[in-house]
């Protein structure tokens, strides 16, 4: 029996990846693709969703464009991570596959009513989230899973010291999703760094595999690898969306994990986009109230802190040897 899955993103060079660990994953049916403003503009990360899906031919699932921009803010890119289209600068050929006709946010919402127990995965900013649970809360209870690529639980940031790329573009809409009610799983940008990166030397396997699949997921991620080594120094493969998806796909790839208040800094340009966790559950300790009172009083949150990285691993080459 499959599991359905609703994806949103805004398909650059790790989205691509993760979609096609979603797509290879025996046990998962994946009912639509929906596209943010993010990484690209809302048109080239539909047709980077669509290249994907044709490489592994899963041309009938549909694609649907969504918002085109944050909810409040300017929108920006992320072009000299993923590269000027998203995948590495490889300017794949146009894909055969067309955009489906309406937009993401209604295609949420009928997707997850006609799908009541949906594993919902957000690789991208909150924006599409946001403006579905503010149109229809009644969606909120019927999303088993809400697998959130995004923010930091440990305050690196990608984009700024203390935010992560995707909530940072759209902090609103991350609040609004956040203190929604959908059963969140934090899978912050931390957990595909360090160990959980892909060495040269697992590079090398991944090419050796000798599958489309595997040699897309290396093209495609070239200034992704380059952008890395600039702003780390680190000689590895970073690949936090396809971590995400890892956990969506077998839970048990979060080694760690807790329930926390968690809300987002909307105010704040110094933390814009901040994912601010009680881990010590100050929030519930009536001898803080004097002190701080906080807006979200009670755990809304399940936060990865760690990963089973030789699992993680495994997965991917597993999803990437089909060709």
């Amino acid at each position: 029996m499959t599991r359905p899955f609703l994806i949103d993103t805004d398909t650059a060079s790790d989205d691509a990846v993760a979609l096609i660990m979603a797509l290879r994953a025996p046990d998962v049916e994946v009912k639509a693709i929906t596209i943010v403003s993010g990484n690209v503009t809302v048109e080239q990360g539909t047709r980077n969703a669509l290249v994907t899906l044709e490489l592994c031919g899963a041309g009938h699932i549909p694609v649907y464009a969504g918002a085109d921009r944050p909810l409040l803010r300017e929108p920006e890119r992320a072009e000299w991570f993923h590269g000027a289209d998203g995948m590495g600068n490889q300017y794949y050929p146009e894909p055969q596959g067309k955009v489906a006709p309406g937009h993401a946010v209604d295609a949420l919402i009928e997707t997850i009513k006609a799908n009541p127990g949906i594993t919902l995965v957000t690789l991208g900013p909150l924006t599409n989230i946001g403006l579905a649970v503010a149109r229809a809360p009644e969606i909120v209870p019927l999303v088993s899973r809400c697998v959130v690529m995004g923010g930091t639980a440990w305050a690196v940031g990608n984009v700024t010291p203390a935010a992560e790329f995707n909530i940072w573009q759209d902090p609103e809409a991350a609040r609004m999703a956040f203190r929604s009610g959908l059963p969140i799983e934090m899978v912050g940008w931390e957990l595909c760094r360090f160990d959980a990166g892909l060495t040269l030397a697992e590079m090398d396997h991944v090419r050796s595999l000798n599958t489309r699949p595997a040699h897309f997921t290396l093209d495609c991620n070239r200034s992704a690898l380059e952008a890395v080594f600039v702003q780390s120094g680190a000689l590895s493969l970073e690949l936090p969306d396809p971590v995400a998806m890892a956990t969506a796909i077998d839970p048990s790839i979060c080694a760690r994990k807790s329930r926390h208040a968690v809300d987002i800094e909307t105010q704040s340009e110094l933390t814009r986009g901040m994912t601010v966790i009680d881990q010590l559950d100050n929030a519930g300790d009536e001898r803080n109230r004097p002190h701080w009172r906080p807006v979200l009083e009670r755990a809304n949150v399940t936060v990865c802190w760690e990963i089973d990285v030789l699992r993680w691993k495994q997965m991917l080459y597993e999803a990437l040897a089909v060709d």
